[in-house]
């Protein structure tokens, strides 16, 4: 394959996890190993990256100090009512922090030139914003740029607020300036407007499949050990409904759940004790290796077709059975899962569908299409 010179502008990378920190890191690398010459443009937060570079033979510049903070949940009651008001008004009326990714992208991207693509990584939206604010109008930079969104902006269903009606306009002039904008899989497609779904193309999520040492059975347990990872979110991707179920099992189980959303669960853990343990996020290599080892996994469905989680690719290379819990399940089959009968698991695209190497030429090809 022709080398190309390729520039990817994010506003995640590793040691953060994240699905865009996955996304934007394991596609430098990959880009790099195949020979072309990369350069990533991310927050650095910090982290000294000297050594990440000469080892995947790449390049990462910063792309400024963020200096605008979000609102810290603290506080009493009062306190604590006001600072979520003002945070979720902020984010609604401003895109406030995030907003400010979009003028540091501007800037960044000022002193580059000649690269043969450029792939942008949202969420956060700003980050398209701010390469469109520069790129549509400069093809010095780039000969085609790509936008890549792993969850849909003004088509978002799964937050409990929509977005207000005037960032519909930012969408479309963004839309209009890439070349190409990039979604995991096809329902996505629905949530952006028909004008621009002549532009969308279907790039999964991708990563390495080799070095994976992971089980493939599970330990042989005295009673069903099964996970889940991830955020929740109220009324949508919530677990109330299904942990009141497990409390009036009788039978003996211990449901693992990674997350940082932990005071959600405060009251089920109350009452399951043991049954019920609550772990923090840790390194994807770590947590396959871990899910590897269960009975089962469990999804809590998004209950849209415009948005999958992106967990269920790492779901799907463990090998382990996944049941699907939707907002209006009766548990009939987390009932069986829990008694060995996986008959009903979902069924789940192969893992090699998201080798990273197939997902790298990918973006590449898109440039000659």
């Amino acid at each position: 394959m022709e080398k190309r010179r390729i520039l990817i502008v994010s506003g995640a990378f590793l040691p953060d996890i994240s699905p865009r920190s996955y996304r934007t890191t394991e596609l430098a690398k990959e880009l790099a190993r195949q020979g072309h010459d990369v350069t990533v443009i991310i927050p650095l937060n910090g982290h000294n990256y000297h050594s990440f570079e000469k080892e995947h033979e790449l390049k990462i510049k910063s792309i400024g100090t963020l200096k605008w903070k979000d609102i810290k949940l603290k506080g009493g009651k009062i306190e604590l009512l006001f600072r979520r008001v003002l945070k979720r008004v902020l984010k609604m009326v401003f895109e406030w922090p995030d907003i400010e990714l979009a003028f540091k992208v501007h800037e960044a991207l000022k002193t580059e030139s000649n690269y043969d693509i450029l792939i942008s990584v949202a969420v956060p939206y700003p980050i398209h914003w701010g390469v469109a604010s520069i790129v549509g109008n400069n093809r010095e930079i780039t000969r085609c740029w790509i936008a890549d969104c792993g969850d849909p902006y003004m088509g978002d269903t799964t937050d409990s607020f929509r977005k207000l009606f005037y960032f519909k306009y930012v969408e479309k002039w963004f839309c209009r300036r890439a070349d190409y904008i990039t979604v995991p899989f096809k329902g996505a497609v629905n949530a952006y407007y028909p004008e621009f779904h002549n532009k969308i193309r279907i790039i999964p999520q991708g990563f390495s499949l080799d070095n994976l040492s992971l089980s493939d059975t599970p330990k042989v347990n005295d009673y069903p050990i099964f996970a889940y990872a991830g955020g929740f979110i109220p009324g949508k991707r919530d677990p109330g409904q299904m942990l009141k179920f497990l409390e009036g099992w009788k039978e003996d189980f211990r449901f693992i759940v990674f997350t940082s959303q932990d005071g959600l669960l405060a009251d089920a853990r109350d009452k399951l004790g043991c049954k019920l343990e609550i772990r923090p996020f840790i390194p994807r290599a770590e947590l396959l290796v871990i899910l590897s080892e269960m009975d089962f996994l469990v999804n809590f469905d998004n209950n849209v077709t415009t948005q999958l989680p992106s967990k269920l690719i790492d779901y799907a290379i463990t090998g382990r059975p996944v049941l699907n819990i939707t907002k209006d399940d009766d548990f009939i089959g987390l009932a069986q899962f829990l008694e060995g009968d996986y008959s009903k698991r979902m069924i789940l695209e192969k893992p090699e569908n998201y080798d990273i190497r197939h997902i790298a030429r990918q973006f590449v090809n898109l440039q000659t299409e």
